[in-house]
Parts: C-alpha cells; structure tokens; sequence
C-alpha cells in the first residue's frame, strides 16, 4: 500500500501563488491532478524518481513540479494562477510495475479574480 498526505492548498487571487506538498510512504512515479466542479479529473504534472518532469500545456511555464527524494515528498509550486485553476488536487502516486494507482485525499485550490 501507498499513502499519500497532501498540504498546502488555500485561497489566492488571480496572479497569486501556492505551494502544495505530497509526502509518500516511499518513492514512486509521482503525479499531480485536478478535479474542478462538473469535470472530469486532470493530469497536471508528472515527475519521474529521477526528478525529470512533464506538464500539461494549460500549466506550462507557472507550474513547476519538484520532489525531494531524501523526504519522500514531491511539491508543486503554482504561480500566476487564474480562475480556471480553481479545483481540488490531488497528489498520485504510480506503484509497481502495472503504474496501479494511489490518491491522496484532495487538497482544494480557489483562485478569485
């Protein structure tokens, strides 16, 4: 089994920053979605054990996702946020060698304008 715990989620105003952190019960193929109301749940960022990132195109030069492999933690630093950011996150970790699915418990992000 793999836990994940999430911080660091809040309310900002457009233009704003945040900081969320995932600590995991080890080291894995990390990730980070989002589910904003009435949609369906998004990949925003993925990390590699190795640290080598990947983003989805809406994210792409204001997201940056890290991870610290010594505390099992991985963040995702949000800035210049807009109103369309505004949904729960939720850290994912990608266990074993069928990448089989884990999800921390959300974390919400509100970004007003």
């Amino acid at each position: 089994q793999v836990q994940l715990e999430e911080s660091g989620g809040g309310l900002v105003q457009a233009g704003g920053s945040l900081r969320l952190s995932c600590v995991a019960s080890g080291s894995f193929l990390m990730a980070w979605y989002r589910q904003a109301p009435g949609k369906q749940r998004e990949l925003v960022a993925t990390i590699t054990v190795g640290g080598s990132p990947n983003y989805v195109e809406s994210v792409k030069g204001r997201f940056t996702i890290s991870r610290d492999n010594a505390k099992n933690t991985v963040y995702l630093q949000m800035n210049s946020l807009k109103p369309e950011d505004t949904a729960v996150y939720y850290c994912n970790a990608k266990y074993g060698p069928t990448y089989r699915d884990f999800w921390g418990q959300g974390t919400q992000v509100t970004v007003s304008s």
